[in-house]
């Protein structure tokens, strides 16, 4: 039975789509979006007692994110998935599982999304699920859940769609109305959330490639190529040594792990000093510590700290390693500090986020001495000057970079951490 516009339930229908549609079109947040349709749906009779929503994220951390609304609560409750086995084993025992099995898809409701509803209590209980155990034991009676693709059908890329229940505490459940004005309404809604989600999905993913910074500016709209503009920064260059025979000797996928390990140690010490990672450099980083004039002493400080904390958590990383049995390695890094173009450089359809400059090259240049010198740790004389931390450097002389005319005043640790 379709909703005739001109009775109770289709004027509810109309006024939420409005609503809907207005919260979309002024970019509403997505909490605020769904706690008022939870709100909306209430006012409209529906004797809702919980609603939840999900949706898959495309970002290497979080496999998705959901937010529940519960009455009597102050606010909706938004929670973040982490990937891994747990979130995959949830995933598989909810009831979105059979919703996007092929072949096993449940009924579909008025507007041909896959739906299930669930009696909680009385004759015709089924609890055919972890998540309905639970609610029926909170007292819910009635459960309904339904999936709004976005897309071509058959699409099942992440973020092509977003998944509902509903739950109500009625002792007779929700009536047939109730389940035809949440069917007819979530389309608009769903469209109003995602207009939120996907300028979420987009931030997470250039923060994810491109850095937290980097990728700000490109989402405002830093696009067109050449431009940049010139900064002050602290740079930190640095490199596994000896990757070439390392990459030979083993087979590819511990080399991969050995790597994401080596990365995991490396930059949260750097992000938390301030430092934005520009680049993977395969076996390597480029990471920035922007400063103004003001700031450069107590920048510079910041930066030798970040690495100093970061060669002795690679330190212990590498005798985890070996004590079971792994294959470690052992990171060299620069420091160097000077003025640098940063933002937009490439071909005109395919371009890079970066820093650029003599001072990118000449910290690439220091890094390549760590070796010869016997030291994981080597800055110049303008980073030394400009730290002003002669407790922990000293100077080891002179030394020729490759490319630079002349030879450079080089600092090192005064002692290993």
């Amino acid at each position: 039975m379709r909703a005739t516009y001109d009775d109770a339930l289709g004027r509810n229908i109309i006024a939420i789509h409005r609503w809907a549609v207005d919260q979309g079109l002024r970019g509403a947040g997505t909490v605020a979006v769904f706690e008022e349709l939870c709100r909306q749906l209430v006012e409209a009779g529906v004797p809702l007692w919980r609603g939840f929503t999900g949706v898959q994220t495309l970002h290497p951390q979080w496999g998705g994110y959901s937010l529940t609304w519960q009455r009597g609560q102050d606010h909706v409750v938004p929670e973040r998935r982490a990937r891994g086995v747990q979130y995959d084993r949830d995933l598989q025992e909810s009831p979105f599982a059979l919703l996007m099995r092929d072949g096993a898809i449940q009924p579909r409701g008025a507007l041909g999304w896959p739906s299930l509803r669930r009696r909680l209590s009385g004759p015709e209980t089924q609890v055919d699920f972890p998540v309905l155990e639970r609610l029926a034991a909170a007292g819910a009676t009635d459960y309904f859940a339904q999936i709004v693709r976005f897309g071509p059908p058959g699409d099942q890329s992440y973020g092509s769609g977003m998944g509902y229940t509903f739950a109500t505490d009625r002792p007779s459940g929700f009536a047939d109305d109730d389940i035809r004005l949440i069917e007819a309404v979530l389309p608009a809604a769903s469209l109003a959330i995602m207009s939120d989600t996907g300028h979420g999905i987009a931030s997470g993913l250039l923060a994810a490639y491109l850095g937290a910074d980097a990728g700000r500016r490109v989402h405002a709209g830093a696009v067109v190529r050449g431009s940049v503009e010139s900064i002050r920064a602290a740079l930190c260059y640095a490199d596994i040594r000896g990757f070439t025979a390392i990459a030979d000797a083993l087979p590819g996928l511990v080399l991969i792990e050995l790597l994401d390990e080596v990365f995991e140690t490396l930059i949260p010490p750097l992000r938390t000093g301030g430092g934005q990672v520009l680049k993977f450099l395969g076996d390597g980083i480029l990471a920035s510590f922007p400063f103004e004039e003001a700031e450069r002493c107590a920048t510079c400080r910041r930066a030798l700290d970040a690495a100093f904390e970061a060669i002795a958590g690679l330190d212990r990383l590498a005798a985890s390693r070996r004590d079971a049995g792994k294959p470690a390695a052992s990171v060299d890094f620069a420091l160097h500090v000077g003025e640098v173009l940063y933002g937009n450089v490439g071909a005109v359809d395919r371009l890079d986020f970066t820093v650029i400059g003599p001072a990118v090259n000449e910290v690439s240049r220091i890094e390549v001495l760590c070796e010869p010198l016997g030291r994981n740790l080597l800055v110049s004389a303008e980073f030394a000057d400009a730290a002003g931390d002669r407790d922990r450097l000293r100077p080891l002389g002179r030394h020729t970079l490759r490319g630079v005319r002349e030879p450079r005043e080089i600092y090192g640790l005064e002692s290993h951490p």
